[in-house]
């Protein structure tokens, strides 16, 4: 998942047009919960996890884990309510097979009355009542039924089990659970919530560390010699140049030593200056032989951040290559040090958005206020130092002289050699006086600044955090996605004029879109930022298929195709790729035109395996406000609750159980549909009505004895 904002997509450079495929934008995998159960796990937890699934969209995953509850010996009411709800979810009677006839009657079989008359065994009772006969059900008592039952069931029955109707009932049934969804798909503030979901945790914030101070043993060495030369030859100049018992070869003493004291203080602050102004100032100039990284790396992603926000936040009337010309200098720096504190962690660029953003916006208002050049003026020398330096260095130089005139006068050979000795240790000294100073001072001055920017990145990253606290959970995920995907159903039905009970089966294939994020929590399936939708329906006449483009960050959609042809007009249906890998659907009309659709996909190579902390900690509250506000959606928010912590298994996150991914695409469910059309056509409408029959009659001498 990278911390941009929520109108990536608004990026000129990173949009996709017409027909072209962008891709993945960006991904991550969240591992706060899980859909496998640990080996470990107690009967109890491996039914929680079901549950879980079940929130999540994923029927057949959620049947795994219950029927292993009940298989280590868990079972009551609640169990075998979701474990019906698992077997019938989204499908019709028609869509039952001979095993899964059997083990529903193998679930009726166990089911008794006798158990605590709490709610679950009250939706049980409606679930059986529903399987009975639902053709000749009274529409009315049905309602009444499903009215009376607590908010938690009801919405699981119709979310779950509207396909199951028969006759007018359907038609009733439908509308529930359409508007259930219209007011579901804006619950719990999804418009706030939703885009988090595809963003990465951030990397906690760093700062380059400080250059230490480069003073090598030889620059003390020298200071020491220098210092100790010069202290040494001026003690023998000074009873030279004193011989003649007068006090002027003490006071020119004197101005020596104030004199070389004024030039080191001052010329260190103003070699200090120059050098903190020269290596500012270098910040601007880009290097010329920099190389761009190879694509698909750290270092490239980072590279394609920083390009991407320094084009976006441009300062207010300035022209975006002026603003891009002059900041390549401190865009490259800035990237450099990113890309060199972070490239050994197990971090990855997108996780880095924040960071870069924060780095951006801030180098955009400083060239808005002109502050951007501060450091100018700021380290501007100023005329009292530079006196100082230069006074300090004219003092230095008439006292030396003067005592080295009477000292040569008084003993020329001696005098001469102890004033080259002093000349020689005072500039040796000075200058690596000067050095060491400097490198102290530019030491200090990092260090406070990198206290600093760390402060700041600090104080963006938990601004940030904190953002993102309130990231929705998986299945509240999947019950946004469910509820854009039954809205969008039932507009496809009105506009081609169809009323539920007139289609004969409908199946929804869904794909990732031409630009996306997408992210996952452990074992669980991809979900995207947009949606490709292949709907189909099933009528007498034939099949109408509508291609359905859904922003489902932004809850927004828009037709992109219809196509209506006969039972006959379908010559093959195929899925190409292994069922642990890529996958593509494939229909295929007698005119020869193809229809190809990615439904399954793995993880990339640079997936972000990140230890993701942020659960859903309010969101009961926020479903407490919500059903307060008296909007309608009774149902208590799909959390993570029920869904146990993550055991580690960094080995199988990168590749989606197949399961998982043909559960959250449709795929299973579609392509039984249209396989059946390709090989029998219209034929197997007839035969699926006789088959449904059939096992109408099964499924009602299974659940007979208990409507008694």
């Amino acid at each position: 998942m990278n911390g941009l904002t929520r109108d990536e997509d608004s990026f000129r450079g990173n949009i996709a047009r017409d027909n072209a495929r962008v891709g993945i934008q960006t991904e991550a995998v969240h591992l706060n919960i899980v859909y496998q159960a640990p080996p470990d796990a107690t009967p109890e937890k491996r039914f929680e996890i079901g549950v879980a699934c079940l929130d999540a969209g994923l029927p057949d995953k959620a049947r795994e884990h219950i029927e292993d509850a009940v298989a280590r010996g868990y079972e009551n009411n609640q169990v075998r309510f979701y474990w019906l709800l698992a077997l019938l979810s989204a499908r019709t009677l028609r869509q039952l097979g001979k095993e899964d006839v059997a083990q529903l009657r193998s679930i009726c079989d166990r089911v008794t009355w006798r158990d605590t008359q709490d709610e679950w065994t009250a939706g049980l009772r409606v679930i059986v009542s529903l399987l009975g006969s639902p053709a000749a059900a009274d529409p009315e008592v049905l309602l009444k039924q499903l009215d009376q039952l607590p908010p938690r069931q009801r919405d699981l029955i119709v979310g779950h089990l509207g396909a199951l109707l028969e006759g007018s009932m359907v038609d009733q049934m439908w509308q529930l659970s359409v508007d259930r969804a219209k007011a579901g798909r804006e619950a719990w503030n999804r418009r706030e919530r939703l885009w988090k979901f595809f963003e990465p945790p951030p990397a906690g914030p760093r700062a380059a560390p400080v250059r230490p101070a480069a003073i090598s043993a030889g620059d003390w060495l020298r200071l020491a010699l220098g210092t100790a030369g010069f202290l040494f030859a001026v003690g023998k100049l000074a009873p030279l140049a004193g011989q003649r018992g007068t006090l002027a070869p003490w006071f020119d003493l004197l101005l020596l030593g104030l004199g070389l004291v004024a030039f080191a203080v001052a010329g260190a602050e103003w070699r200090f200056r120059t050098e903190r102004r020269q290596a500012k100032e270098a910040q601007f100039v880009p290097s010329r032989h920099r190389r761009r990284p190879p694509a698909g790396g750290f270092a490239s992603g980072v590279d394609q951040l920083f390009d991407r926000y320094f084009a976006r936040y441009v300062p207010a009337g300035t022209d975006r290559d002026v603003w891009l010309e002059g900041t390549a200098g401190i865009r490259q720096r800035l990237r450099d040090e990113l890309v060199e504190i972070y490239r050994e962690q197990r971090v990855y660029a997108d996780q880095l958005a924040w960071l870069v953003r924060h780095l951006v916006g801030r180098v955009r208002r400083q060239w808005e206020n002109g502050s951007l050049t501060a450091y100018v003026h700021e380290l501007r020398t100023p005329w009292w130092v530079k006196l100082a330096c230069g006074g300090g260095l004219v003092t230095a130089t008439a006292g030396g002289l003067r005592v080295a005139g009477r000292a040569v006068s008084a003993s020329p050979l001696p005098g001469l050699a102890w004033t080259v000795l002093a000349v020689v240790g005072a500039i040796y000294g000075v200058w690596a006086w000067l050095y060491i100073s400097t490198e102290r001072r530019r030491e200090r001055a990092d260090a406070l600044e990198r206290a600093h920017e760390l402060a700041g990145r600090r104080l963006r990253h938990f601004l940030w955090e904190r953002k993102l606290s309130d990231r929705p959970s998986d299945p509240l995920v999947a019950f946004w996605f469910d509820c854009d995907r039954r809205v969008i159903l039932d507009e496809v039905m009105r506009s081609c004029g169809l009323r539920p009970s007139q289609v004969i089966a409908h199946a929804c294939l869904a794909s990732p879109a031409q630009s996306y994020k997408r992210a996952r929590v452990l074992d669980g399936p991809w979900r995207y930022s947009r949606y490709r939708l292949l709907l189909f329906l099933l009528t007498d006449d034939g099949v109408r298929q509508v291609d359905v483009d859904l922003d489902f960050v932004n809850g927004t959609h828009r037709v992109m195709g219809r196509h209506n042809y006969r039972f006959d007009a379908v010559a093959a249906v195929r899925v190409d790729g292994l069922a642990s890998s890529r996958q593509t659907f494939q229909l295929t009309l007698v005119d020869g035109n193809p229809i190809e659709v990615t439904v399954t996909e793995v993880a990339l190579g640079d997936t972000q395996l990140l230890d993701d902390t942020l659960v859903d900690d309010d969101l009961q509250l926020l479903a407490e406000r919500y059903l307060d506000g008296g909007v309608g959606l009774d149902s208590e928010a799909p959390s993570d609750a029920m869904i146990s912590d993550g055991d580690g298994r960094d080995g199988e996150i990168l590749g989606v159980p197949s399961t998982v991914a043909l559960d959250a695409s449709g795929l299973t469910n579609t392509l039984a549909i249209l396989e059946g059309i390709a090989a029998e056509g219209k034929e197997w409408v007839k035969r699926q009505r006789q088959r449904t029959e059939e096992r109408l009659e099964e499924v009602a001498s299974a659940v007979r004895r208990l409507m008694d």
